[in-house]
Order: C-alpha cells, then sequence, then structure tokens
C-alpha cells in the first residue's frame, strides 16, 4: 500500500478500529461511526478494520472495509503490534473504539515511527476496571491524542485512574436525530395495537435473543412489576427471540397474558417510541441502550434502575424517580406514581425531551467529533 502523506489530498484519510463491528446489532460505538462516516461524506475517506465485522457497510455510506485487518486483540506480543501499527500508517487520523481495541493505542505508543494520532473511544464500564488492565491504559492512552467519553460520570474516573485529563478528555454523548422523533409515533407501527383511553401504555425494548438473564428472564421480572400496578394497562414489549417464552409464561402466570402485546421486533423506534406513556428498561447495570435517548426525545418518561449508565443521561427529574433494586416490589412501587399520573408523566417526559435537545442532539455530536478529529489529525476545520 502507498504511504499516504498528511496534506497531500483534501480529504483526510481515517481508519476506523473496532474489535467487532456491528452498526446493525447492539453495538452503539459501530453506530455512531457510520453517522460520522455518512456526516463527514467526501471530507474524508473511511476505511474500517475490525477482528469481527458483522453486517458490513450499508448503502448510502461511502467506507472500505479493511480486507487484512490487524490483530487487535489475543496475548501480549510485541509482533502484533507492530502488525497494529503497520495497519494505522498511511492515514491522516486513527480512530480507536471500546476495550477491545485498547490495543491500537498501546501499538501506537510502542511503534511511534510515522505513526498518525489516534483518538479512542470508551465506555464508563471500562473506568472501574482496577489493576494491571487500569495500568495499561493508563501507559497506553499516554500516547493518545485524545479520549472520547459519553458523559461528566465517565469522565471523572478517566482523568483520575487513567491520568487523561484536560484538552485531550472529551465529553461528547451519542446523538439522535431530534427531528425523526418529533413527527410523533405512527399508530399503524404495532400491528393488531390499538390502545384504549383509560390506559397506560408501559413500552419494553429488549433483546429477547436468549432465554437466561440477558434474554427473556429480566424481562419476565418486569411483567411481574407491572402486574401488580394498580392501574388499566397494557404492556408492550418489542422484540423477539427465544426469550419470548419466558415472558409469556410470566404474564400467564401473573394473569396479566390478555394485556400483553409481544408484536415482534421493530425497525424506525421513532414510529412507535411516542406511542409509549413509559419506557421500562430491564433492571441490570451495563451500557446504555440507545433506546434511553431516543425515548428522551419522543418526551417519554423512562424507568430504570438507580446508579447505572441508562441512569446518568435522564433527566434530573426523572432520575428523581428511578428503582432503587432490582426487584419485583421495588420496581412496582417506582413505577406506580407514572402509570397513574398523567401529569407527571407530561412533566417528566418534557424534561427528557429539553434534555435530549440540549446534550443528545446528533447534530451537536457530529459537530463536536469534527472539531476533535479535525484538531487531533493537525487540520482543524476540515470536517465541518
Amino acid at each position: 500500500m502507498t504511504r499516504y502523506v498528511a496534506g497531500m489530498s483534501q480529504s483526510l484519510s481515517i481508519f476506523y478500529l473496532f474489535a467487532r463491528f456491528d452498526p446493525q446489532g447492539g453495538d452503539a460505538w459501530s453506530r455512531r461511526a457510520l453517522r460520522l462516516m455518512a456526516a463527514f461524506g467526501e471530507k474524508a475517506r473511511h476505511t474500517v478494520a475490525a477482528d469481527a465485522c458483522v453486517g458490513g457497510v450499508p448503502d448510502g455510506v461511502r467506507a472500505t472495509l479493511a480486507q487484512q485487518p490487524p490483530p487487535l486483540t489475543g496475548a501480549v506480543s510485541v509482533a502484533r503490534y507492530e502488525a497494529i501499527a503497520r495497519a494505522m500508517r498511511g492515514h491522516d487520523l486513527v480512530l480507536s473504539f471500546g476495550a477491545g481495541a485498547i490495543d491500537a493505542v498501546m501499538a501506537r505508543r510502542a511503534f511511534p515511527r510515522d505513526a498518525p494520532p489516534i483518538v479512542h473511544h470508551e465506555d464508563a464500564e471500562a473506568t472501574t476496571i482496577g489493576g494491571a488492565a487500569r495500568l495499561y491504559r493508563r501507559i497506553a492512552l499516554g500516547a493518545a491524542a485524545g479520549l472520547v467519553v459519553r458523559s461528566d460520570e465517565a469522565a471523572a474516573p478517566a482523568a483520575a485512574r487513567w491520568k487523561v485529563g484536560g484538552e485531550r478528555l472529551h465529553v461528547i454523548p451519542d446523538g439522535v436525530d431530534l427531528s425523526a422523533f418529533a413527527r410523533g409515533p405512527d399508530a399503524k407501527t404495532v400491528a393488531g395495537f390499538r390502545r384504549k383511553p383509560a390506559d397506560v401504555v408501559i413500552g419494553v425494548v429488549a433483546d429477547l435473543s436468549g432465554d437466561g438473564a440477558n434474554g427473556g428472564e429480566d424481562v419476565a421480572l418486569l411483567v411481574r412489576a407491572v402486574a401488580g400496578l394498580s392501574a388499566r394497562f397494557r404492556l408492550v414489549v418489542v422484540g423477539d427471540g427465544p426469550g419470548r417464552a419466558a415472558v409469556e409464561k410470566a404474564a400467564l402466570a401473573m394473569g396479566v397474558d390478555d394485556r400483553l402485546v409481544l408484536p415482534g421486533a421493530l425497525p424506525r423506534s421513532a414510529a412507535y417510541l411516542g406511542g409509549f406513556d413509559v419506557l421500562l428498561l430491564p433492571l441490570r447495570p451495563g451500557p446504555a441502550p440507545a433506546v434511553v435517548v431516543e425515548a428522551m426525545a419522543a418526551g417519554v418518561p423512562v424507568m430504570a434502575l438507580r446508579e447505572t449508565a441508562a441512569a446518568a443521561l435522564l433527566s434530573a427529574e426523572n432520575g428523581a424517580i428511578l428503582s432503587a433494586h432490582a426487584a419485583e416490589v421495588t420496581l412496582r412501587d417506582a413505577l406506580q406514581p407514572l402509570a397513574t399520573d398523567a401529569t407527571l408523566r407530561a412533566a417528566i417526559g418534557a424534561a427528557n425531551r429539553a434534555r435530549a435537545a440540549q446534550v443528545h442532539d446528533a447534530a451537536a455530536m457530529i459537530a463536536r467529533s469534527a472539531a476533535v478529529y479535525g484538531a487531533a489529525a493537525g487540520r482543524p476545520g476540515s470536517l465541518m
């Protein structure tokens, strides 16, 4: 490959590195990278490399998949680091995403000659890692031109534990297209479902691809909690897979199977989220699903577990009513005021929509990312 020299073209050459590239699945960084590629357009040339690539790059996004991606994961090896460094050369900028791509940053530190600048993107969960892994990140990130996290809650420990601060640390939340949610829901999206005026519609969007705790069992807990509400309700569970059986079984056992709607997986969340009165999340820690910010954009209150990544995204008004524990009775009690008070739902929904507009607008995410990347590459304004 001919080595690319910065400045030889009007467009930047950007190399995107993932342990797993899955933009159509559950990987938020992959979806975000695609949105950036589409926004930057011909201002940059995009190459994606991943240890595992699911689905490829969709039509309409001008990007190339590396035919021989560098080995991002594996045992500590000088030879592997050298292979990663070799693959990065020739680009103006490298963007690495998630804990599985941290070795790219270490490769940049180990083999700095002719290496382009690298900006790493990390999840909040990685900031809690201790021991040798924490030291490893501290050493590696010393070579990064920048570190991007999604929230202030992630930025504070990143600065303290990895010693990345000042102008190298950037808080850029994921963005959503707010205009898509302003149009309101499409009543025909959930086939066969028509809400009744007296019902409160509680929605769940979940991965039912497994039948254990990460499949239907955690949603079954939600069914048992909702069944105890002293309010007329309909429960709409969006998602499909083997875990659906556990959800149906829980509804039948609680005597609320006639109030359960299972439409399967649905495209275009903007078409149905606004039809929910409350969005109910599975009560487990982990990365915040994209649907949280989408529900906020639709003006919907969210019920989730306190002190989680999802909770950190919500408005203060919404955060004040979250469930303290992942237990049926605790969740039922937290959900009861939302189920019975339309005025409260409207106030929290409005606060969520305002926070989404202030913090999570896709246009703001793209503009801030473009500024960070252009500066790191030594070409300020080149992606604007």
